[in-house]
């Protein structure tokens, strides 16, 4: 399986994250988004950053060329589509997943190290997982997950903020998020999107406790 990172004007992650998913066994190349041929490609991932500076909204204006088209063809056809951070609200902007993102409760930028608990196993980058709580960063201003039917957000939700533990509880909650929710998927479990970066938990010089949880996700995309 090869996966395209793709790189829009204003993505600053795609680096770390193509690192991230060699040292995880996926064999995967960054590609300008102009330059995307979906048939090349099994598999996408949207990394963080400031897509096109983020104007209008987080991730709007890139939500709306041609490229994420070629992407929605590419779900549609039960491909995997991974979205992170900025990549979430890229796709949550495209219709790709349901809800929004809205401005952090508190009306600032966060950057912290995070403990998320894993709701559902049934998704590209879950299923098979053993390790119910990861531990990963997050960087965002807009990272509230909003959506106006609860019954619905709890069943897409993946990932919840936690303690260490896996107790899911406003007080560590970091945006204001309903339901503490991190991350999403389809129904069919093929697009996901979360706030988390999995790809800075992937190496044990850069992890805090020499974790890395986020390899367990990304090696998800090699399976």
């Amino acid at each position: 399986m090869k996966t395209a990172v793709i790189k829009f004007p204003g993505t600053t992650c795609e680096i770390d994250v193509l690192k991230a998913l060699k040292e995880a066994g996926v064999e995967s190349n960054i590609v300008g988004y102009k330059d995307f041929d979906p048939d090349k490609f099994n598999a996408v991932v949207i990394p963080g950053g400031f897509s096109f500076g983020d104007y209008l909204r987080a991730g709007s204006i890139a939500a709306n060329t041609e490229t994420m088209k070629k992407i929605k063809e590419m779900a549609n056809e039960g491909k995997i589509v991974l979205g992170i951070c900025n990549g979430f609200q890229i796709l949550v902007e495209s219709g790709l997943l349901r809800g929004a993102l809205l401005p952090n409760l508190k009306m600032r930028f966060i950057s912290k190290w995070v403990y998320v608990k894993v709701v559902r196993f049934d998704t590209a980058i879950t299923k098979g997982l053993e390790k119910k709580v990861l531990r990963m960063p997050i960087a965002h201003a807009e990272g509230r997950y909003y959506l106006d039917n609860l019954e619905e957000a709890e069943k897409l939700a993946v990932f919840k903020y936690s303690d260490e533990k896996g107790n899911v509880k406003e007080e560590v909650n970091p945006n204001g998020s309903i339901l503490n929710i991190a991350g999403i998927a389809n129904e069919e479990g093929n697009v996901i999107g979360l706030m988390p970066h999995p790809e800075r938990a992937s190496f044990k010089l850069t992890s805090p406790d020499s974790q890395t949880d986020g390899l367990l996700l990304l090696r998800g995309l090699r399976k």
